[in-house]
């Protein structure tokens, strides 16, 4: 039975993180394990998250000694996995029982692709369901996708030995680090899209996603993007150059403003259609 590596950044989430545990210990899958890592919390976190695993081995738990940041914190407990697959989990969030389990027939069925994801479902902050987000779906992956606009998301389910081929997540990245995973993994191979919900995503004021500025996060991702420019060796794209550094994030969309066209995305729902 394969083993999968649940991977969970901690900061200051301990008071949410019984929905995490409680949604891991009820998988159908029961060969996994769950590594946290704890980005010098300032409030009781490890303390809540130590009692609560403090009877079950499958979870092991580790501090950083300063707080580094999201893509630092990430970026450990992925060196730290074990597992045949690794797949990242918030501590506000939680899986629906079956995610590990589907997602592994998935790879079964596909051994040829190397990561999976599924559809994700907003909810309150008592983790009650709020709407499925609807912007995801299969992608056609190729050398000039960049999920701009975001189409990959949770719940992302990778091959480790793939991982192990890349230059790992940039530690140095504080917002934009699983757009950061996806881009380095996708040029290793293809994702297989399961159109069912298997994240629950809590959305609560003190989130990661919601304390980030919006231009903080957005100039990241442009970051991202325009590494993964220079790493593939691309210096034009639909005919206009690729700036040698990085200036600013506006200069980096424009750059993809043509895949939200309509004719470019009638093409790329065409190709998925072909292909499939």
């Amino acid at each position: 039975m394969k083993k999968v590596s649940i991977l969970i950044a901690n900061y200051n989430n301990g008071k949410y993180f019984q929905d995490c545990y409680d949604s891991l210990v009820n998988q159908t899958h029961e060969n996994w394990e769950a590594i946290i890592v704890d980005d010098c919390s300032t409030d009781d976190s490890l303390e809540v998250i130590k009692d609560i695993i403090k009877n079950d081995d499958r979870f092991v738990l580790y501090s950083n000694g300063t707080n580094r940041g999201c893509g630092y914190t990430k970026r450990r407990s992925a060196e730290l996995a074990t597992g045949d697959f690794c797949a990242y989990l918030d501590p506000d969030d939680a899986l629906l029982p079956y995610a590990i389990e589907l997602s592994l027939e998935v790879f079964e069925d596909n051994p040829e692709i190397i990561a999976t994801y599924s559809q994700l479902q907003f909810c309150d902050e008592m983790l009650a369901p709020q709407k499925t987000f609807d912007k995801i779906r299969q992608v056609q992956n190729d050398k000039y996708f960049f999920n701009c606009p975001i189409q990959i998301s949770a719940f992302f389910v990778f091959k480790r030995e793939t991982y192990l081929k890349t230059s790992g997540i940039n530690p140095n990245l504080k917002s934009a680090v699983d757009q950061d995973l996806y881009l380095k993994l996708l040029e290793h191979g293809n994702a297989k899209f399961i159109k069912e919900v298997l994240y629950k995503y809590r959305l609560h004021a003190s989130g990661i996603s919601q304390q980030s500025s919006k231009q903080g996060a957005k100039d990241s991702f442009a970051k991202v993007i325009h590494e993964t420019m220079k790493r593939r060796g691309i210096n034009v794209i639909n005919n206009k150059p690729v700036p040698k550094d990085y200036t600013n994030s506006e200069e980096i969309y424009k750059l993809l403003e043509y895949q939200t066209k309509i004719m470019y995305r009638l093409q790329t729902k065409a190709r998925s259609i072909f292909q499939n």
